[in-house]
């Protein structure tokens, strides 16, 4: 509906304030909260545009922002009550208190570690499919598994397989090890048939069986440490490959990915030495991230890779002639290895833990990899105090 003045026909509104709903809402609201953040002496973190960060002296604060879920951590108790106090000024903030619930994650906590997991997720999930009541099965996705477009009949419901799917890919924040065959399915979100939704209800029997699962998080090193792996011309239609990788700060995972690459590669070098590049690509923007932090790595990055051709690319120049096919831009990793500041190095194809993004494996090295990746139940039973603490700003206005 318009509204039309009838004696200014011509005029249009002026608004004074963006109103919930406009596309520039978003955008308005979140240059309102920087600011206030900006002028509490928070600086803007270069890599991440959510990210805000305080450091005065030894104390150190973090500003999380999340539309409008907002995460505060820091050393010190009483500056994050003082940040609290100031935003409530201008907003109409709430104090949630300790994090135990955010955005779908569930946080609990005991002295030695931190776990993660999404188990209240999962199971609206299966309640939702009406798959509450399916027989668990030990892997996501069986090793002989190979997804076709043409496989199977047309879906008549396109909506529902689409809103599965989507799900599931909300589920990998704290189930890594679903990754893969989450990202095959995903792959024929546009013509679904019965045997890519059979696929996908076999990823929720998988979590059926495994719904205290989650992520734990303990103190350790600070070293960086990835792994990069890829399946070549492993899809039956396009014959492209398939790169994964995961990255650990110590022994924590902290990025993973399993993705089909955007072109056919010729050699199963070039599918794993672009895989290489990306994970490589990944490793520098989290070190800029840390950066922000004020954590400073005190090793140099090592990215482990299991096909050795790939790794001499990366750190012979007398190769390139031989691989002139491969874009210039993946040759900006063998820059940071003469640099020094990522280190390359050849890990045999047992120990490669992203090996679980590129491909089916067997239950039992499926397990395996699993329990490498950190993904199991939690370590604890009782629920306990955290130092992060929630903000959420009211309903109303914008």
């Amino acid at each position: 509906m318009w509204f039309v003045d009838p004696k200014k026909p011509h005029h249009v509104c002026l608004l004074h304030k963006s109103i919930y709903g406009l596309k520039r809402a978003p955008r308005a609201w979140y240059e309102k909260l920087s600011s206030a953040l900006l002028s509490l002496k928070f600086v803007h973190s270069v890599a991440d545009s959510s990210l805000f960060v305080h450091k005065h002296g030894s104390q150190l604060t973090v500003a999380l922002v999340y539309v409008d879920d907002i995460m505060l951590t820091g050393s010190s108790p009483n500056f994050l009550k003082f940040v609290i106090s100031q935003l409530q000024l201008p907003f109409p903030i709430k104090d949630l208190g300790p994090i135990n619930y955010f955005l779908g994650l569930e946080v609990n906590r005991d002295d030695s570690s931190l776990f993660l997991s999404q188990t209240r997720y999962a199971v609206d999930l299966l309640n939702k499919f009406h798959m509450d009541g399916a027989k668990p099965c030990s892997t996501p996705i069986a090793s002989s598994t190979k997804l076709s477009k043409d496989d199977g009949v047309l879906l008549e419901n396109l909506t529902e397989y689409r809103s599965l799917v989507g799900a599931l890919h909300y589920l990998t924040w704290t189930r890594h090890e679903i990754a893969f065959a989450v990202n095959l399915v995903c792959q024929h979100m546009q013509h679904p048939r019965t045997t890519h939704l059979a696929a996908a209800k076999r990823i929720l029997r998988y979590i059926k069986g495994t719904l205290g699962f989650g992520g734990t998080f303990t103190k350790g090193s600070s070293f960086l440490l990835g792994f990069s792996d890829a399946d070549w011309a492993g899809n039956v239609d396009d014959k492209r490959s398939t790169g994964g990788y995961c990255i650990f700060l110590g022994p924590n995972i902290i990025s993973w990915s399993s993705k089909k690459q955007s072109t056919i590669a010729r050699s199963s070098t070039k599918a794993e030495y672009r895989t290489l590049a990306h994970s490589a690509a990944e490793m520098v923007w989290i070190c800029f991230v840390l950066q922000d932090l004020h954590f400073f790595i005190p090793v140099i990055p090592k990215l482990g890779c299991d096909n050795i051709s790939s790794i001499s690319l990366a750190s012979n120049h007398v190769l390139h002639l031989k691989m002139k096919h491969v874009h210039l831009d993946y040759h900006f990793i063998r820059e940071l290895v003469q640099s020094k500041a990522l280190d390359v190095f050849y890990l045999s194809t047992i120990d490669q833990i992203a090996d679980v993004f590129t491909k089916g494996l067997s239950a039992s090295r499926f397990s395996l990899l699993r329990s490498k990746l950190q993904v199991d139940a939690a370590p604890f039973s009782l629920r306990g105090d955290n130092d992060a603490v929630q903000v959420k700003k009211c309903s109303g206005e914008r």
